[in-house]
Order: C-alpha cells, then sequence, then structure tokens
C-alpha cells in the first residue's frame, strides 16, 4: 500500500455540484439515458415475447423456465462484471483522468466476463435437470431445453456489452448506451421475425429462432460498442483494447471482490422471481403465462429507478474518490428521492391502466385469452403495490454500491428476499386459496423489507465508517 495521491478535481460534466439543486441536475442528466437504455433493453426483450407469445401458450411457458434460469444467471454476472463502474468512477474522482487506472479495470472486467461467462454457461446447462427436479411438465421441458441450449451462447457476448456500457457511462457518454441500446431492438425484431416464422429467407425454427435471434443481437450490440468507442475522442484516448493480453491480477481481484457480492445480490432478487415462475408452473401453465406477462410490465416500470440506480452508483462513486463526505450525501439521497418519485407514477399507471399496459404483450380483449387476463390483473394490482419499496430499494441498493459497499447489502438482500420473501410466496401460494395472488403478496414481502433495510444503512454510511476511501495500492 502505498500513501494516496492528492485529491484531483472532477472533470466539470461529472462533478459540479455546488447544492441539491446542482446534484439533482446532474443525477438525472446521467441517469434518464441509463433508464432509457434499460428500458430499451426490456423492449428487446418483449420483443422476443411478443412474437413467442404467437407461438402458443406452451411455447411461452417454457421461455419462461429457460429464462427464469437464464436470466438469473445473466443479471447476476452483469452485476460481478458491472462493478468495474464504481471502481472506475472513484479512480476518475480520485486522479481524473485515470486513463491508465480506468483502461486496466475495464481490461480486467472483459477477463472476467469471459471466466465468469464460461461458468455461467455451464449452469444455464443443468436447467433440463432442474425443471425435471422442479416437477415441469415433460413437453415444456423439451421445449425449453433446446431453446436454452441456443439461448446459453449469447452470455459472454451480453457480458462484454455490460462492460462497455458500464465504461462509457462512467466516462460520461451514457447516450451511447441509450442509442446503441435502441439499435439492438430493431435487429432483435427483424431477426425473431425471420427465424421464428421463417421469413426473408430465413429457416422457420419456432422457439429456437427467438434464440437465434437473441445471439445475432447482442454480437451486433457488441460490435457497436466496439466502433462507438474507436470513434469518440475521448473513449478512445483510454485504449482499453490495447495489450489486452496483459494481466492486473490485482486490479482483476480489486472488481471480482467489489463485484461478487452484488452478483450474489442480484442473486437473490432475481433468484426469488426466478423461483416465483418455478412455483407458477407447480400451480398452473395459465398462471405461469400470466404471470410472465404481468412480471414483464413490472420489470419495465424498474428500469428506471434502475438506472438512476447505475446513476447514484457513478455520481456517489466520485466523490467517494475525491473523498467528498458532503457530495456523496447529496448525491445518493438525490438518487433515492428520484427513483421512488417516478415509481408513484408507474403505480399509478398499473391500477388505472392495467389492460393498455397488458396490450404490450398480449389482445388482452381477444375472449381466448380472458383467463390468462384475469389472472394477470390480479398480479399487476399486488405490482403497482409495491412499486415505492422497489424503486427505493434499488436506488439505495446503487448509492451503496458506490461507497464499492457490497458485502452486507449482499446479506441484507439474501435475508429478505428468501426468508421472508420465499417464505410468504410459498406459504400464501400454496396454504391458503390466494395461490398465485399469494406468490406475488411473497415478492411484494421481500422488497418492503429489502428497501427499508438498504436505505437504514446508507442514512447511517457515515456512522458506519463506508465513506472513509482506504489508501489506493500501488
Amino acid at each position: 500500500m502505498t500513501d494516496p495521491a492528492p485529491p484531483m478535481p472532477l472533470p466539470p460534466e461529472t462533478a459540479s455540484s455546488d447544492g441539491w439543486r446542482d446534484e439533482f441536475g446532474a443525477t438525472l442528466r446521467l441517469s434518464w439515458p441509463l433508464a432509457a437504455a434499460n428500458l430499451l433493453q426490456m423492449l428487446t426483450y418483449a420483443v422476443d415475447v411478443i412474437f413467442i407469445a404467437r407461438l402458443g401458450e406452451a411455447q411461452l411457458a417454457a421461455s419462461a423456465l429457460a429464462i427464469a434460469l437464464f436470466g438469473l444467471v445473466m443479471w447476476a454476472l452483469s452485476g460481478l462484471t458491472g462493478a468495474v463502474a464504481p471502481v472506475a468512477a472513484a479512480e476518475l474522482g480520485e486522479r481524473a483522468p485515470a486513463l491508465r487506472a480506468v483502461r486496466r479495470s475495464v481490461r480486467m472486467a472483459l477477463w472476467l466476463a469471459v471466466i465468469s461467462g464460461i461458468a455461467g454457461v455451464g449452469v444455464c446447462l443443468l436447467l433440463g435437470p432442474l425443471m425435471r427436479v422442479t416437477g415441469q411438465e415433460p413437453h415444456i421441458v423439451a421445449m425449453a431445453t433446446e431453446y436454452n441450449t441456443l439461448l446459453v451462447v449469447s452470455l459472454i457476448p451480453f457480458l462484454f456489452n455490460n462492460v462497455l456500457r458500464s465504461f462509457v457511462s462512467t466516462l460520461d457518454r451514457p447516450i451511447f448506451a441509450t442509442a446503441i441500446t435502441a439499435g439492438g431492438i430493431l435487429v432483435n425484431a427483424l431477426a425473431n421475425y425471420a427465424f421464428i416464422f421463417g421469413n426473408l429467407g430465413a429457416p422457420e425454427l419456432g422457439l429456437r429462432g427467438a434464440a437465434v435471434a437473441t445471439i445475432i443481437t447482442t454480437l451486433v450490440t457488441f460490435a457497436a460498442y466496439v466502433i462507438a468507442i474507436r470513434l469518440d475522442p475521448k473513449l478512445h484516448r483510454y485504449r482499453i483494447f490495447g495489450r489486452w493480453w496483459s494481466p492486473d491480477w490485482q486490479r482483476l481481484w480489486h472488481i471480482t471482490r467489489v463485484g461478487t457480492p452484488i452478483a450474489l445480490t442480484i442473486t437473490a432478487e432475481a433468484g426469488i422471481f426466478g423461483a416465483a415462475a418455478f412455483l407458477m408452473g407447480n400451480i398452473g401453465a395459465t398462471q405461469l403465462a400470466a404471470h410472465t406477462v404481468a412480471l414483464q410490465i413490472a420489470a419495465l416500470a424498474f428500469q428506471v429507478p434502475f438506472g438512476v440506480g447505475q446513476a447514484a452508483t457513478i455520481r456517489v462513486g466520485y466523490f467517494y474518490g475525491a473523498r467528498d463526505s458532503e457530495g456523496m450525501k447529496r448525491a445518493g439521497w438525490t438518487g433515492i428521492a428520484v427513483g421512488t418519485g417516478f415509481m408513484v407514477l408507474t403505480a399509478l399507471a398499473m391500477i388505472v391502466i392495467p389492460k393498455p399496459l397488458l396490450a404490450i404483450y398480449i389482445d388482452p380483449w381477444d375472449p381466448k385469452n380472458a383467463v390468462l387476463v384475469g389472472f394477470a390483473l390480479r398480479y399487476i394490482v399486488v405490482a403497482a403495490a409495491f412499486q415505492l419499496f422497489d424503486g427505493m430499494q434499488a436506488v439505495a441498493a446503487g448509492a451503496l454500491r458506490g461507497l464499492q459497499d457490497t458485502r452486507v447489502p449482499m446479506w441484507i438482500a439474501a435475508f429478505s428476499y428468501w426468508v421472508p420473501g420465499i417464505g410468504f410466496s410459498l406459504y400464501l401460494g400454496f396454504y391458503t386459496p390466494l395461490e398465485g395472488v399469494g406468490v406475488w403478496i411473497g415478492l411484494a414481502t421481500g422488497l418492503v423489507v429489502a428497501a427499508l433495510l438498504l436505505t437504514y444503512r446508507w442514512s447511517r454510511r457515515e456512522k458506519l465508517g463506508l465513506t472513509t476511501r482506504p489508501a489506493r495500492a500501488g
């Protein structure tokens, strides 16, 4: 360890924050492109659901079970590799522009994407045995396994994209993530149209075609990031692809140490939603299909506070690197206020216009969807009830990540989602007449507990010594 270098001022476009009003503006400027990119990413997945739903309920249920595991692994590893954001932000805050430090951090994050991605593929290939153990219907198992075998090819390219997105966002270019993700929607829609139904001269692959579309989309997205970084002078000066074979083991370990608890936190949260899909599968295929559609709507709303949380990680990280405790305070609380406030609007929308929201994915006025829609409307009411807490926990967790405080939040998430959360889901879903609604009440309980505990920890950050940045290694 060496003595820390004197803190350097942050670039004006990222550090200027003379008060709460300035911080509010800075948070919004960084948040909206990230939130938009998140929404567009969800729309990319929505395209899959829209096309797959037209194949039938069985195919939709099969894809939901495959995505339950694949999505869990994908988002967990995105948390692991995305730890490059708070690490790079702190390096910028301490000694901007930190060319060498940021370049090495991004390089090691790309290494981590390959290493963890290979392990993740192995986990995803356990889907078949997992479905059989949990009692899923044999024909659903067969379709889901075939779909999943192709889908896993997209995992490592997705993790590359996650690292590059973190890099451009930390360097004040989040609009690139927005534009590239928007282009990905068009690519994904075209590929789904071609490969699911055999249009444009492509083979008709049915459910497998959706997996092929996902692979094509991730590869095109990766190419777009590489081109954008090469053409932008501010980003290109970091030369993040230079000497890609050269290791920095200390930095790789630091990103892994910060990112592993983030990955486990995401696993705890995403895992409960994945487990809920399996619980719904035991209640009935129609309830599972309704759960899938309702969850898509809740997840769509979540992308805005998730983007605000990503912005809070970067904003707090800048001030953490600069050792500015007042700046950390403003950045964190501003993010929490923005993210939670937005969820008030989404909750109202779910209560007032639920059917138009369902229409994003299915036709809620078609008589053949009547039973599915009936279940979905009940689940959306519960989703509306937990919107505020979902937004709060997302941004509070993001603010704590900016302080590189990830281990205790991991335990908070594990407890919240898997003790009161899954406990209520199991009891209310299978031991009361509530069934699917009971499962959703359990999900809500886990989010409420997590939100309260994470926000409490953020409020005590200084007393807990979380705002003190240790001396950096040479």
